[in-house]
């Protein structure tokens, strides 16, 4: 049997002799890591392993305290992230990064919250950010084909993948060396594109692998969807239901490992919000740890924002914002608790799952009884699986009968008690709340319009227009091309009621037309096809014509096979409908010009801002225009955004800082933006005065856009009769489980941290429907809830209200064969 031998750090304890020393430094102690068939084994003790994706590039390191304790409070053990190649430039085998990319200051945080690391060296990442986190020079490397056996791609692969591994090293971060890392990536999901690449693409797998293994870092490597992953390298699964669709690792010897279970799904511009029920993440999860799984990661735990231009191509700038932290790094409810949940309901399991053997009962096509257990000691664990969607399952087991709500699973720690079920969600809810203050939009616009240039400021340059990619080089998502035309009297149409139309064709992402200096037409493509055209009149004229075309992308393409192969940009310009015939004019002559005005002279600062002359804001402005103005922070220090209601798309900047592209007039098939609300860090802002510039692509204006705090301080509970006491009230001491004091089912309300229940807005005994934020009323309904809750919870940071009908019923019960459900909705402050 194949062992790795490999090394993580356990965390001191920290004595109150190190209140006395505080200035010594912590002994660090090497822990080992090595794996079998079952798990990870870290100092000779089988590990559960509950993991989260957190990217440091996506939030500022101002939020990383606040988020990785988030993720600790929600039974976490390890924190997955990737190494952004192109946020970590090549200098002398040396970082050059932003304090917001400091990679070694993420990783030793995570330490000191108590939590491991896995880290995903790549270099290809994907992770819907700019170029799947290669850096844009790779590109014009001659003869480069990315993730392929070639050896200009894998000379700068190596020089990259040693980088990182050498600053770990320097930094003592692997937990060979008691640091918190205790597993490492190399690639990620090749087997999507390994057949493009024929036999170079096999032989590059097993050159990525041996690369990583002479690195000696002392930690397991792991290849995701990568089911021909090399000794020693684990082969992972990623997907939304690796209990059911991994074929398994490719080895006995090695554990079964998920390292992305997809907790939503991220959104590109265009598309609707996208949601993953925490319910079917729970089952997930139950079902993966019921089949010998041994460490679950969730992609993503928290999102965040792709702040400046780091988003790929027509990603949105929020990231993710349905994980259990969303975009502000806020607790979505209840999917952040009844995952916690679910982790302490597995955690109670884990000598069994460990040590015990497995039994599979298969009751019919629906449901099924799993069992470990260990002979002859009272180590058992069972896992009961309904799979129907719509009927309940009466389950017996062991001389006692279940009830197991559709397509659900309930976890026994002890063959015996059900301690959660992973459709009944005990934990509580919550609504987020975008509150406008009057002070923070107090505005007083002004705006700046771009110049439309022609070949007199952009002389031709080249026969033809140059590929957009190639001109940009990743410095703007701005290019011009311009070119001129003569035209005479017997070009232009005699017929009345025909004009000339000017065609440009783009392969994408977005293209603005313009002849004479007057606005033509513009178009955009989309995520799946990029591709884009304008077909307009044009107001032509006998003498010199000039035709600007704004050649615009969003973002670099992060997936695929040949990635150094997609173009962009103009493609084929032409004008129709002339006496003369079709003119085809994508040999004419091309000016070019990377980026605009406005960023050259970076109007979006303070100093850049004095550079121009700004005009006072009146109604609409024309497309191309700039608009200024100060605001006020929102009082207290939660989240902020700016919705932009009313504008077309763009980019925002406040104090100078990117916050990213916007893109409101891209509507989804709802008829609506997929994203109104853009971040903007609390990081980002002064205490008094701040400085907000818009660029806007489209005729629109900013009259009604607003600055608002963000908060979850709608908090809702929804519990019913059938719902088991929370996983909070059992424990396990030594070999057995216990409950704690009389396990009874409640519904309990928490507020965020420092506030208090200020008002009850809506309480329910009976049959309520509606989800929080926005519950009614049912058919049935126990008189007086409202003040009996009022009651008990008016002024308290937390509040627990039993589900039982005594507590709310006084006399006869109104529906007696209605189950009765308790929802709650209050608010705090």
């Amino acid at each position: 049997m194949a062992k790795m031998a490999v090394s993580s750090q356990i965390l001191v304890m920290v004595t109150l002799m190190c209140c006395f020393l505080s200035s010594a430094k912590t002994a660090e102690k090497e822990t080992s890591v090595t794996y079998d068939g079952r798990s990870l084994i870290i100092n000779g003790k089988r590990e559960l392993l509950f993991s989260g994706s957190i990217h440091y590039t996506r939030s500022p390191p101002q939020l990383w305290p606040d988020i990785l304790e988030k993720a600790k409070l929600g039974g976490l053990d390890v924190i997955q992230t990737y190494v952004f190649w192109n946020v970590h430039e090549r200098q002398k085998d040396k970082f050059t990064v932003e304090e917001r990319y400091d990679i070694v200051k993420f990783i030793k945080l995570v330490q000191e919250k108590g939590m491991y690391v896995t880290l995903r060296v790549g270099p290809f990442i994907q992770a819907e950010w700019n170029h799947g986190g290669l850096p844009y020079w790779l590109r014009e490397i001659p003869d480069i084909i990315f993730r392929s056996d070639n050896e200009p791609f894998k000379k700068e692969m190596q020089q990259f993948v040693t980088m990182v591994v050498n600053k770990m090293k320097e930094e003592k971060l692997f937990a060979s060396q008691g640091g918190p890392i205790i597993l490492a990536q190399i690639e990620n999901e090749y087997n999507h594109v390994q057949l493009a690449y024929r036999h170079k693409g096999d032989s590059y797998v097993q050159w990525a692998a041996k690369l990583a293994v002479a690195l000696n870092v002392g930690v397991p490597w792991i290849m995701c969807k990568q089911k021909d992953a090399p000794d020693p390298v684990i082969n992972a699964c990623n997907g939304r239901h690796c209990g059911d669709t991994f074929s398994g690792p490719n080895k006995p010897y090695k554990p079964a490992l998920w390292t992305e279970n997809w907790t939503a799904q991220y959104r590109s511009f265009g598309d609707p919000p996208s949601q993953r029920a925490a319910e079917d993440l729970a089952f997930s999860v139950a079902r993966f740890f019921s089949k010998d799984g041994a460490l679950v990661n969730y992609y993503m735990y928290h999102g965040g924002t792709n702040f400046n231009r780091t988003s790929s191509a027509f990603s949105t700038t929020r990231y993710y914002d349905e994980a259990p932290l969303d975009e502000y790094g806020l607790e979505r409810q209840p999917k952040y608790g009844h995952l916690r949940d679910v982790h302490k309901a597995l955690s109670m399991c884990n000598k069994p799952l460990l040590n015990g053997k497995s039994s599979v009962q298969k009751i019919n096509e629906f449901h099924e009884i799993r069992v470990y257990e260990k002979a002859g000691s009272e180590l058992c664990a069972a896992f009961f699986a309904n799979n129907h969607t719509k009927d309940y399952a009466k389950i017996t087991f062991r001389g006692q009968t279940y009830d197991v709500p559709p397509y659900s699973i309930s976890i026994l720690p002890d063959c015996k008690n059900v301690v959660y079920n992973t459709e009944l969600v005990v934990s509580q809810h919550n609504s987020r709340n975008y509150r406008k203050h009057k002070d923070a939009n107090n505005f007083k616009w002004e705006m700046y319009s771009e110049a439309i240039p022609t070949t007199k400021e952009l002389p031709v340059s080249s026969k033809f227009p140059q590929e957009l990619y190639g001109l940009l080089k990743d410095a703007s998502d701005y290019g011009w091309y311009t070119t001129t035309i003569e035209l005479g009297p017997e070009d232009l149409p005699l017929k009345k009621g025909t004009e000339p139309v000017l065609r440009v064709i783009s392969l994408g992402h977005a293209i603005i037309v313009y002849a004479n200096g007057q606005y033509v037409g513009s178009k955009h493509g989309a995520h799946e096809d990029k591709v884009c055209e304008v077909s307009a009149k044009a107001n032509f004229k006998v003498g010199m014509n000039h035709i600007s075309v704004l050649g615009i992308t969003v973002g670099l393409p992060d997936s695929g096979a040949y990635m150094e192969h997609r173009y962009a940009g103009p493609k084929s310009i032409t004008i129709l409908s002339l006496n003369t015939g079709t003119l085809d004019l994508t040999l004419n002559g091309w000016g070019h010009k990377v980026g605009l005005k406005g960023e050259d002279l970076k109007i979006f600062t303070e100093e850049g801002s004095k550079k121009v002359n700004w005009a006072p804001f009146k109604g609409e402005g024309p497309g191309l225009s700039w608009y200024k103005t100060t605001f006020l922070a929102p009082e207290g220090d939660g989240p902020v955004a700016i919705r932009m209601t009313g504008m077309g798309k763009g980019m925002i900047w406040v104090n100078g800082e990117n916050i990213g592209r916007h893109w409101m007039s891209f509507l989804s098939p709802l008829n609506m933006p997929s994203q109104s609300e853009y971040h903007i860090p609390r990081a980002f802002l002064r205490p008094k005065e701040n400085l907000l510039v818009i660029f806007e692509e489209e005729a629109k204006g900013p009259k009604e856009v607003e600055i608002l705090s963000v908060d979850r301080d709608t908090i809702c509970t929804f519990v019913s009769e059938q719902h088991p006491p929370s996983v909070d009230s059992w424990k396990v001491k030594g070999k057995k489980l216990y409950p704690i004091g009389t396990p009874t089912t409640k519904g309990t309300l928490t507020c965020p941290r420092g506030k208090k229940i200020v008002a009850v807005e809506f309480a329910s005994y009976g049959d309520p429907v509606g989800s929080c934020g926005a519950y009614d009323l049912g058919h049935c309904n126990a008189a007086n809830v409202k003040q009996i809750v009022e009651q008990e919870c008016m002024g308290k940071p937390i509040c627990s209200l039993p589900v039982d009908k005594n507590h709310y019923l006084k006399g006869s019960d109104p529906c007696p064969n209605i189950v009765k459900t308790l929802a709650v909705q209050v608010l705090c402050a």
